[in-house]
């Protein structure tokens, strides 16, 4: 039976990515109430939270699995079953967690489930939305009716075909990769503990093997950013909200003030970190820090 929601009521997170957040806000000036919820310090939703807010008519529940700066892994599950209790659909921004965890969205109570394929060394400019049965969307691209009607336009099939063997190739060895990226992101932070003054932004567990978010106290964040990316690459947020000059919106959302989400530093680990470059990693970061201060 198809489930389309009549309801003007959206909820969402204050710590999404701005894929969500600013299409919020639009449905926000174009009628629809919105609901941004706030995160504990540890960057987590609190379930009784969402339970508090959601209403009769509330349509749609947006909350990532993974956060895109802080790593951190949001209750799926009793997001889930929060939402089918009260008739909302449930969508989740799965960029972050596709390919490096095994997920399965119906189990979570997950309607729809998005993801993007230069997340998991897949090609850029092409992702999915993956769609419960009986969920009923509204066109937003009109014309050939292609995808059963839900977005007009001819795909381009190298990129669908990149996408899905990517997806194949980060699935095969997922659970080894986060074992051994793990294993190196607690190395690194360990060893940045050792140097003083560090703390971490979002809770250690649970959060994905391969991020870590520090701020740095007694630094200027500007200064220690332009000598870190001298031997580094790291980021100070998120790569969508760099252009602005605004400090990260989640870090803020944190608890973090302006200085401190300034001075600090999200390291990415991938395929191909080794131990050898969390170790020079360390030492560099040592440097800087010694001249800094």
């Amino acid at each position: 039976e198809a489930r389309m929601a009549r309801g003007r009521h959206l909820i969402t997170v204050a710590t999404e990515h701005r894929a969500v957040l600013d299409p919020c806000r639009y449905l926000e000036k174009m009628g629809f109430c919105l609901t941004v919820l706030p995160v504990e310090a540890d960057g987590l939703l609190d379930p009784a939270r969402l339970e508090a807010a959601l209403q009769p008519d509330t349509v749609l529940v947006s909350v990532m699995a993974a956060n895109n700066e802080i790593g951190v892994l949001q209750p799926l599950a009793a997001i889930g079953a929060l939402c089918r209790s009260h008739g909302a659909a449930f969508h989740c921004d799965a960029a972050q967690l596709v390919g490096h965890q095994q997920l399965k969205p119906l189990q979570l109570g997950i309607d729809l489930l998005s993801c993007s394929g230069h997340k998991f060394y897949g090609p850029k400019g092409c992702g999915a939305l993956v769609v419960a049965d009986g969920i009923e969307l509204a066109a937003q691209l009109h014309g050939g009716g292609q995808e059963g009607g839900r977005r007009s336009g001819s795909l381009s099939t190298p990129l669908v075909v990149g996408l899905a063997a990517a997806l194949q190739f980060a699935l095969f060895d997922a659970s080894e990769r986060e074992q051994r990226l793990g294993l190196l992101r607690d190395q690194l932070w360990r060893g940045l503990q050792q140097l003083g003054g560090m703390q971490l932004n979002g809770a250690l567990q649970p959060r994905l093997a391969h991020n870590l978010n520090i701020t740095v106290a007694g630094v200027n964040g500007t200064r220690l950013h332009s000598n870190l990316k001298k031997r580094l690459a790291v980021s100070g947020g998120s790569a969508c909200s760099s252009a602005t000059g605004e400090p990260s919106h989640v870090l803020l959302a944190l608890g973090r003030s302006r200085l401190e989400a300034a001075a600090s530093v999200r390291f990415g680990l991938g395929r191909s970190t080794t131990e050898a470059q969390i170790s020079a990693t360390l030492e560099w970061f040592s440097q800087v820090l010694a001249n800094l201060r």
